[in-house]
């Protein structure tokens, strides 16, 4: 009897974890939002379902791994969750469409290939390479840990807007999106930083929670405050009679930013004025110069695993002269709400095809970890609304 109940439940169980990986890895799966790159479209806190159906489900890259895990097995900082015994090649099914400007999308962080586990996908490790060299980042274990590569599929997820998609060509001014050299419609909640000027008095706390102001700091100016704010924050704030001044935060066009894709100093852009860039298009020819190729470097060698050298004027991609490059996969580019406080496709490029995973689609729990259960944690205005 005893064996018999012991069978069952066992039988039970297993089917249980067969039938929920199925169903994350093809039909829908949960997410929670760690930061603050989306806000206040998405809110720190938001649990999300996000639909594998939409743009059609991968095949994982490696099948065997531990179930209901992303990376790294629990308790641990480095041990992987995963065995790359076998390793398949990138194969999507059909979706019900294809990823389209404006979407809300689920990805594996492109330059997740490679992390620190000190620092995991919080400080990327070409950015530790930059910053302390190549060596010290593989031998110094104690400030940097484990240097781990991980496979597209067990790479860090993020959730960004797709702001262009392959074939597009996209050009910031003064902090406006152009595609295809017209402005985009913004997103209703979009953010930027402000210096905000008042006359010396305090702005009340009561003001802030009641615009849902909940990134900012004092400066050493009196009366001077930073925050970020939506274009209704913005409004409202600008009416309170102590307000002086509300200035965006911008940096100016001609300014190069080292942090800024592609990390070239002839590429003199930044976060607030960036390109021209081409979205690269599967199966349509690029044109390479040696003054272009940083924008595609990282794409044909990385993405696409091709062996690149160069020459002085020559480039040759495995072995052969070109002067075109044809991608094989398509590309998008992702951008956070929260333009000023949001590590995306301006820090690292494109977004590859075999990098999506999803489109974000329902919230179906909001909490604020800053609140108290009776004190408004729960969001209930945002339970089983729509991304939008």
């Amino acid at each position: 009897m005893k064996k018999g109940i012991v069978r069952e439940w066992t039988d039970a169980i297993i089917f249980a974890v067969v039938a929920a990986t199925i169903i994350r890895t093809f039909l829908l799966e949960a997410y929670t939002i760690p930061t603050s790159s989306m806000e206040k479209s998405l809110l720190v806190g938001d649990y999300l379902f996000v639909s594998k159906i939409s743009y059609g489900p991968k095949i994982p890259n490696t099948p065997l791994s531990f179930p209901f895990v992303h990376h790294t097995l629990p308790l641990t900082t480095s041990v992987k969750s995963y065995v790359e015994w076998i390793k398949l090649p990138y194969y999507r099914f059909p979706g019900f469409g294809n990823v389209e400007r404006n979407d809300a999308v689920v990805f594996n962080y492109p330059e997740g290939d490679t992390v620190s586990t000190r620092f995991q996908s919080n400080v990327s490790y070409y950015t530790l390479v930059k910053q302390y060299g190549r060596d010290r980042v593989w031998t110094d274990k104690q400030n940097f840990g484990e240097i781990v590569v991980r496979p597209v599929d067990k790479r860090e997820n993020y959730v960004k807007r797709c702001i262009a998609v392959a074939g597009d060509t996209l050009k910031i001014v003064d902090q406006q999106v152009y595609i295809n050299g017209k402005a985009v419609v913004n997103p209703e909640r979009l953010q930027y930083q402000y210096r905000v000027q008042t006359d010396g008095t305090s702005i009340n706390p009561r003001i802030l929670d009641r615009l849902n102001i909940t990134e900012g700091t004092r400066t050493n100016v009196p009366g001077q405050f930073v925050f970020v704010l939506t274009p209704e924050a913005k409004k409202e704030l600008e009416k309170l009679p102590i307000v002086k001044s509300i200035d965006v935060i911008a940096e100016p066009a001609g300014k190069w930013n080292p942090d800024i894709f592609p990390h070239d100093a002839r590429f003199a852009w930044n976060r607030d004025n960036f390109g021209p860039v081409y979205i690269p298009r599967k199966n349509v020819p690029i044109p390479l110069t040696v003054d272009n190729l940083p924008l595609y470097k990282r794409l044909i060698v990385t993405y696409e695993g091709n062996k690149l050298e160069v020459n002085g004027d020559v480039i040759k991609i495995n072995g052969e002269v070109v002067t075109q490059y044809t991608p094989r996969m398509d590309y998008y580019w992702m951008m956070g709400d929260n333009r000023h406080n949001s590590a995306d496709a301006r820090y690292w490029g494109f977004v590859p095809e075999d990098h999506i995973v999803g489109k974000a689609e329902f919230i179906w729990l909001s909490l604020d970890k800053n609140k108290t259960l009776f004190g408004g944690k729960i969001r209930w205005s945002r339970l089983f609304s729509f991304v939008k």
